[in-house]
């Protein structure tokens, strides 16, 4: 199934100390490129995320976004100096006992003195903050390749529905043509009967003139060639797994595009114009959806 390159994505994953989200929306862009914005602590994540995010998308212009918040004291360690306190503390003894004061020092006392108890960044555990944001990664990437599937169903029977349009128009102009050589016949005898009134027509000379005609406006390879685009348009609407026939369908359209030219510069007759131009118009439609399939 065909998908569209616009779509948003959005996930959270958490560990009870680490909640991370993530957003990622891409909107049409010939080729693939993502930005991501990662927290500052993230950043050396930035190359496996861009791995992963491509796993999940081949062509659009892609912002993810990436936030992280840590609950309560993550990433923070209280630490307690054993030297400094029994520093402090034989320090207070000795005063009490030089200068004869009460030695009332409490253990509480004793972990306010500066430096005894602190706060000491811990290094965090790389690996499992990977694990965490690439489960965040992929669970946006669910969402927003589902989305742009929905997207992509009905694109897809947009398109169909075009095409069908599209073979009724070729068919209308294929009808069309034989009559438009007899029309002509008709008109080129009558107006040289009335030049050369009581003389002889030649017949054979009216036959010839007629053949050229026929030939200068014959659009059958045009025809053809549009028949076996619609066909090869509608494969291409259904890609095997993991085929991406965004570009395939893009090419398809401007090889119709140039046909109905030709076949527009080839006609001499209103009703085929007609047709001719509606037939550029359902194609020039057709062009405007399949940009938006990756």
């Amino acid at each position: 199934m065909i998908r569209s390159m616009t779509g948003f994505g959005r996930a959270e994953a958490s560990d009870g100390a680490n909640k991370i989200l993530v957003e990622m929306k891409a909107v049409n862009h010939r080729y693939l490129d993502i930005n991501i914005r990662l927290p500052r602590r993230f950043m050396q994540f930035e190359v496996k995320a861009r791995g992963v995010i491509k796993e999940y998308t081949s062509r659009g212009k892609l912002d993810v976004f990436v936030t992280a918040e840590s609950e309560g004291s993550q990433g923070k360690a209280l630490c307690y100096s054993q030297s400094l306190a029994e520093g402090y503390l034989g320090y207070i003894r000795r005063i009490s006992e030089e200068l004869g004061v009460p030695n009332d020092v409490t253990a509480v006392k004793l972990a306010s003195m500066p430096e005894v108890l602190t706060m000491e960044n811990v290094d965090e555990d790389d690996e499992n903050l990977w694990h965490l944001l690439e489960k965040a990664i992929r669970g946006a990437g669910e969402v927003f390749n589902a989305q742009r599937t929905l997207e992509g169903t009905v694109l897809h029977e947009d398109i169909t529905q075009k095409l069908c349009a599209m073979e009724e128009m070729v068919a209308a102009i294929e009808n069309r043509s034989p009559s438009v050589v007899e029309e002509y016949r008709e008109r080129l005898t009558a107006k040289v009967r009335e030049l050369l009134e009581g003389v002889s027509v030649d017949d054979a000379r009216i036959l010839t003139e007629t053949a050229v005609f026929a030939d200068k406006i014959c659009v059958d390879e045009e025809t053809v060639r549009l028949k076996s685009h619609i066909n090869s348009m509608r494969s291409a609407l259904a890609p095997s797994d993991g085929e991406q026939s965004g570009r395939k369908l893009d090419f398809i359209a401007q090889e119709m595009n140039r046909e109905a030219n030709t076949i527009l510069s080839k006609c001499n007759d209103m009703e085929i114009s007609g047709i001719a131009v509606s037939l550029k118009t359902v194609i020039e439609k057709i062009r405007e959806q399949v940009q938006n399939i990756e």
